[in-house]
């Protein structure tokens, strides 16, 4: 796809084991230290269609190996993009929620994105977006009950469903990190300009893919009760301290003025 932003393939260590990647309008995200390569390392979804071999080279030129795994917060075709490619090339375990795994065995597709929510061109570009499901058969795994994270210790599972119905965060209480996905994002992702420029500012999870409004909004008061410090999301540039709780309780105290679109096949 054509669209893509100022910082694709500028990729930035946020602290010694987390490195975030965009890759045209999207970020994936390393957690592990490089210092440290025989701890191994953990993807954090898995970019644009046809980017994984920049996926690749990042990553091996940071570490030299492949991951240890790959979670998938959710299956949207911009966190899934590369996954076939990467799974051929590494054969690293894959994980998700089990409330997405419909999604990723060619059980179902997700519902189209919605154009006619108000926002902007990226908006009206939607339903070129693919939304067909994957298949990725026994390759992927639910992620196990109770907030642990196959070989991230330290590290909470947060179901954050609302943008998909199997959408998950990651949480390190130790330092306060937060990954998000696309519960909510630091871009307006419905404004090409403000997507292509990366204007920062704190926004709902995408509107044109966002198909329950009402858990969106629970999942973004989880997500703003943590003492957060940084969250890395899946669109718009990371965010810190006093801007980050900021943002997020602007966020929950006004979601259906800032997030909800005005009108939309979802909404209601």
């Amino acid at each position: 796809m054509p669209l893509t932003s100022v910082t694709s393939g500028e990729g930035l260590a946020y602290r010694p084991d987390i490195y975030c990647y965009p890759i045209q309008i999207v970020n994936v995200c390393f957690i592990g230290d490089p210092s440290k390569k025989e701890e191994g390392w953990v993807l954090i979804d898995a970019g644009m269609p046809r980017s994984a071999g920049k996926i690749i080279k990042e990553a091996e030129e940071r570490f030299g190996a492949g991951p240890k795994a790959i979670v998938l917060t959710h299956g949207h075709f911009d966190h899934v993009g590369a996954i076939v490619e990467l799974i051929e090339h590494w054969q690293a375990p894959v994980y998700a929620h089990k409330l997405e795994l419909p999604y990723l065995t060619g059980q179902k597709d997700y519902p189209r994105a919605d154009p006619t929510v108000d926002g902007g061109l990226v908006s009206e570009l939607s339903p070129f977006f693919p939304h067909d499901g994957i298949d990725l058969d026994n390759r992927v795994q639910a992620l196990p009950e109770g907030g642990s994270i196959p070989e991230l210790p330290g590290w909470s599972l947060i179901h954050t469903p609302g943008h998909t119905p199997g959408h998950v965060s990651l949480f390190r209480e130790e330092d306060g990190t937060l990954i998000v996905g696309d519960a909510f994002v630091t871009v307006k992702q419905e404004s090409l300009y403000k997507v292509m420029m990366q204007e920062q500012e704190i926004s709902g999870p995408p509107k044109y893919f966002t198909t329950d409004w009402n858990l969106a909004e629970q999942s973004v008061r989880k997500l703003a009760s943590l003492e957060s410090y940084m969250a890395i999301t899946g669109h718009g540039t990371p965010m810190f301290g006093e801007p980050l709780k900021a943002g997020l309780q602007l966020l929950t105290e006004k979601f259906r003025e800032i997030a909800v679109p005005e009108h939309g096949r979802y909404v209601h």
